[in-house]
């Protein structure tokens, strides 16, 4: 099927221009990792600065400060938050200097270390920035003597659930009992640690739990779920039969909604107004459809879980997409790759009974199901980026022949295009 004049190739209405590959970064990394509430809602970011063996924010001119302060003036620190509280680690030395003033204090939390020592002058610099509006964090916190008047300023502690034991964290929260701070579980990586942290009384985490919740073995997957399957296996034909994909859609009420809303989003930019599937199908053109369909689904098979979930999935499979060139791998595959890698989290059901109904190539299957293939290879790159595992992350560069900064480029227009296209759905 032909596509029509309007270019919808990608359905993404630029904003900004692509950001440029800078040779500095090629041994360098920044990630993310979500902090959220309860009702996982994300409160937040902290941003992991790769720094040689160093992940921390650390002042005088040093790489990590150069780090920050770069990746602030190239992609806003709004962008790289969404908007939301960035958390950054920090020395002595950024805490006392000056260029941590080049940050915006209304959207910046400074996690004070675990390392430093609460010297009157460090309490003074925090007292300083805590009127300058900047928010302060404790991370990695355990109780010691002197540290009372940080905790009088303090607007968040960070209490590490793998260096702490249950008997450990009650101490604690008796000590801080009548202090107004709100408490973040770090390191919440199972449903068993997040009850436990909800018990406890905190009420931020910062983990990756929601990616794993309790899998419930021979789960039947909902008919529904099972349609829009059957609508993903459709869609990667090379000859895609309109009125048998448009029946198949239209028999889902909730997925026809959330496409045309997709289809009419800015992202796409449409001229009028698209009232059908069919009429989407044809407006747009095989290959755009076929991504507008697939956020949608994915939408769907969300439903009910934490919108970080869709959100790491978009980005995922978009960063799958955009860095299959530097890999010779074929981009439709993984773009599905990265997007389906997060369905068992959705679904809670194993992948390998997930796996027969997806409409892949065997070896795409096999990675899905965590083979160690080279079509793989990048998304083990980006999950070992979203854990700051930079080791991980070097190891598969070396072997795959891959450049750091093509990698991160990529990342970094995912991660618009995944926000753009959370808010479309």
């Amino acid at each position: 099927m032909a596509k029509t004049s309007v270019d919808v190739a990608h359905c993404h209405a630029e904003t900004e221009p692509a950001v440029a590959p800078n040779p500095a970064m090629d041994m360098r990394y920044l990630a993310r990792q979500p902090i959220l509430d309860l009702h996982g809602k994300v409160h937040g970011y902290e941003l992991l600065f790769r720094n040689g063996p160093q992940a921390m924010f650390s002042g005088d001119g040093d790489l990590a400060t150069r780090t920050m302060i770069d990746n602030t003036v190239l992609y806003g620190l709004g962008r790289l938050t969404s908007n939301l509280p960035a958390f950054l680690n920090c020395t002595e030395e950024a805490l006392t200097g000056q260029l941590i003033h080049v940050l915006p204090a209304g959207m910046t939390v400074l996690e004070i270390l675990e390392t430093i020592e609460p010297t009157p002058a460090l309490i003074d610099a925090c007292r300083r920035l805590k009127a300058a509006g900047f928010r302060l964090a404790l991370d990695d916190f355990t109780w010691k003597p002197g540290f009372e008047p940080l905790i009088e300023i303090a607007d968040y502690i960070k209490v590490d659930f793998l260096l702490s034991d249950a008997w450990q964290r009650r101490v604690l929260l008796q000590k801080l009992r009548g202090v107004t701070v709100a408490l973040i579980a770090e390191k919440v990586e199972s449903q068993e640690d997040f009850r436990r942290a909800r018990e406890e009384g905190f009420t931020l985490l910062q983990g990756y739990y929601f990616c794993r919740p309790v899998l419930m073995g021979n789960h039947r997957v909902p008919s529904n779920r099972l349609l829009q399957i059957e609508i993903l296996r459709l869609l990667q034909g090379n000859n895609v039969d309109v009125n048998e994909l448009a029946d198949l859609v239209k028999r889902d009420a909730s997925l026809t909604y959330r496409l045309l809303r997709l289809v009419n989003s800015p992202m796409c930019a449409m001229r009028q107004e698209v009232r059908s599937v069919k009429a989407a199908l044809i407006a747009l053109g095989e290959e755009a459809f076929r991504r507008m369909a697939t956020l949608a689904i994915a939408s769907e098979l969300n439903a009910g879980q934490t919108t970080e979930l869709l959100r790491m999935a978009f980005l995922r499979g978009r960063f799958c997409e955009l860095a299959s060139v530097f890999c010779g791998l074929n981009h439709t595959e993984q773009y599905l790759l990265g997007m389906l890698s997060l369905l068992p989290a959705m679904l809670r059901t194993p992948m390998r009974e997930l796996s027969p109904y997806l409409p892949l190539e065997d070896a795409i299957r096999r990675a899905l199901e965590g083979e160690p293939l080279p079509e793989r290879a990048l998304l083990d790159w980006l999950e070992g980026h979203e854990r700051g595992g930079w080791e991980a992350c070097d190891a598969i560069v070396e072997r795959y022949g891959l450049h750091t900064s093509d990698l991160l480029v990529s990342y970094q227009e995912a991660l618009q295009w995944a926000e753009e296209a959370l808010g479309s759905v």
